[in-house]
């Protein structure tokens, strides 16, 4: 079965596709349908905005379409940047313009109240207007500055609970096992292969 990932971010899908492996299941990228765009994303939850981006897709390509929605949610900037996580910064910001907004807000703030948790949502949607939905939730900290080189986004500056390490400090195959949307990934995979 074909399925597109509803995302044009290519580290997004060479990770989705690195953990979405079921047998029969060909995953493609929605840059391989001319024509097809992201949705505007104005969902107020995560949940929304990934059901926003599978459906939107699914309509596009007309085949089953995966999508998720990622938030760091850090405790001293009450629960934000939330589902403004891509965009901190503004509309069109880097990862390196998000991370350094990021450290700016929280410069000076102690390590005791610089803890955080990355939220992932996957949807999946069906033409037969089935919808799976799926979540994974990693806890830590907002580091002081960044560390390591591997992943991408505010992986540098986000600290693994119980270890000392950043997602950026962790092999991919390591990440795999613990990350956020590895979590939710399993978790649809494992909604996707029962049966309905």
């Amino acid at each position: 079965m074909k399925v597109v990932v509803a995302s044009f971010n290519p580290d997004k899908l060479v990770e989705l596709c690195s953990l979405l492996e079921l047998p029969g299941l060909e995953l493609v990228s929605l840059s391989e349908f001319p024509g097809a765009v992201p949705p505007d994303e104005t969902g107020a939850t995560l949940e929304e905005n990934a059901l926003l981006k599978a459906r939107a897709a699914l309509r596009s390509t007309g085949v089953p379409a995966i999508a998720d929605d990622t938030g760091l949610e850090v405790e001293a900037l009450s629960g934000g940047p939330g589902v403004r996580t891509a965009r901190f910064a503004g509309p069109a910001a880097t990862y390196d313009e998000n991370v350094r907004h990021l450290l700016d807000l929280l410069r000076g703030v102690e390590p005791k109240h610089r803890t955080a948790r990355f939220r992932t949502v996957c949807a999946a949607c069906f033409p037969d207007r089935t919808e799976v939905v799926a979540e994974g939730v990693l806890e830590g900290r907002i580091t002081e500055r960044p560390r390591g080189s591997e992943g991408f986004g505010y992986d540098p500056v986000f600290e693994v609970a119980g270890t000392a390490r950043t997602l950026a400090e962790l092999e991919p195959a390591e990440k795999n096992q613990i990350s956020h949307r590895a979590m939710a990934v399993r978790e649809l995979r494992r909604r996707l292969a029962a049966p309905v």
